[in-house]
């Protein structure tokens, strides 16, 4: 992909606390996220629970304040949420008023912006309701009427009533069969390519990613450690925890998932590690582990957090 960078993410930080009175530490969710995206382009946002890819999708939307860094989108400076920005959930039944019809959750975002009248509305949620593979005869129906799949459909329709250029799709997929999964997968692989969308997907299933991402960023306690094409990232990770993270996806020859490191509790994103966030967590921990990582950039293009990494 070519195009021009859509999204540039710059050293973005986001700490909150756990309640108003709260006299607990900050929450260091995100902690100086860095990476671009480009027209038509497809980051993958993986780790595991608790590494902040969610909250990092949220500040991209503006849902969350940003404690330092900016997100530039089309040149433009500003963490204010932006219309050509729109999510997809991971639930999408949770995601949709079950008081409405499927119209109008379909042009919801419409009708709040209004200057749309009702038939208006109906006519571009019949057109929507078209581009993610649902009969016109569906838009009059509720949610309860619908499948998980065409559920997950209308969101992405909605989605896309604002004419996005970005789409954050936050774990897409999990919560549907798997037989649903792969024409869901199809259909935003239509959109992307027939609509120049980009997309920011968080996700753990490594297959998905791997099956939708250009480029991979990989998380570890609000930090990335490993960033770079996908075919690199995922084919010959070099970040300990990247290796580790790759080697826990079951397998038929390995069905059972492993620990995403050796012996030892995820840190306290209250209490951050000094030096490399992973070093005791990590089976190559060394001399050097101690003092802070950079994202340092290797020969093959990727950047890694790690000192020993060639």
């Amino acid at each position: 992909m070519n195009g021009a960078d859509l999204l540039f993410v710059d050293e973005l930080s986001v700490r909150y606390r756990a309640g108003a009175f709260s006299r607990r530490k900050d929450v260091h969710a995100v902690n100086g996220v860095s990476f671009s995206v480009k027209e038509g382009e497809t980051i993958g946002i993986v780790g595991e629970s608790g590494c902040g890819k969610s909250t990092l999708g949220q500040a991209i939307l503006g849902l969350v304040p940003v404690t330092d860094g900016r997100i530039h989108f089309k040149g433009t400076a500003g963490n204010e949420p932006r219309a050509r920005i729109q999510i997809v959930f991971q639930d999408p039944q949770a995601s949709l008023d079950p008081r409405l019809p499927a119209w109008r959750l379909i042009t919801e975002p419409l009708h709040i912006q209004g200057g749309l009248s009702n038939r208006e509305l109906v006519e571009r949620a019949g057109e929507l309701a078209a581009a993610v593979g649902l009969r016109p005869d569906h838009i009059d129906r509720y949610a309860h009427e619908f499948s998980g799949g065409q559920r997950q459909r209308i969101a992405i329709a909605r989605a896309l009533s604002l004419e996005p250029a970005l789409l954050v799709l936050d774990e897409p997929t999990s919560a549907l069969d798997v037989s649903v999964q792969a024409q869901i997968v199809n259909l935003l692989l239509n959109l992307q390519a027939t609509r120049r969308l980009s997309y920011v997907l968080i996700s753990h299933d490594v297959a998905l990613v791997r099956h939708l991402a250009d480029q991979v960023a990989v998380m570890y306690l609000g930090q990335i450690v490993e960033i770079g094409a996908a075919a690199d990232v995922l084919g010959q990770a070099r970040h300990p925890y990247t290796r580790a993270l790759l080697d826990s996806v079951p397998s038929f020859e390995h069905p059972l998932v492993s620990t995403p490191a050796r012996a030892g509790e995820l840190p306290s994103n209250r209490n951050l590690p000094t030096g490399c966030f992973f070093r005791d967590r990590c089976p190559s921990a060394a001399t050097g582990c101690e003092q802070p990582q950079v994202l340092r950039r290797l020969a093959d293009g990727r950047s890694v957090r790690c000192h020993r990494a060639v």
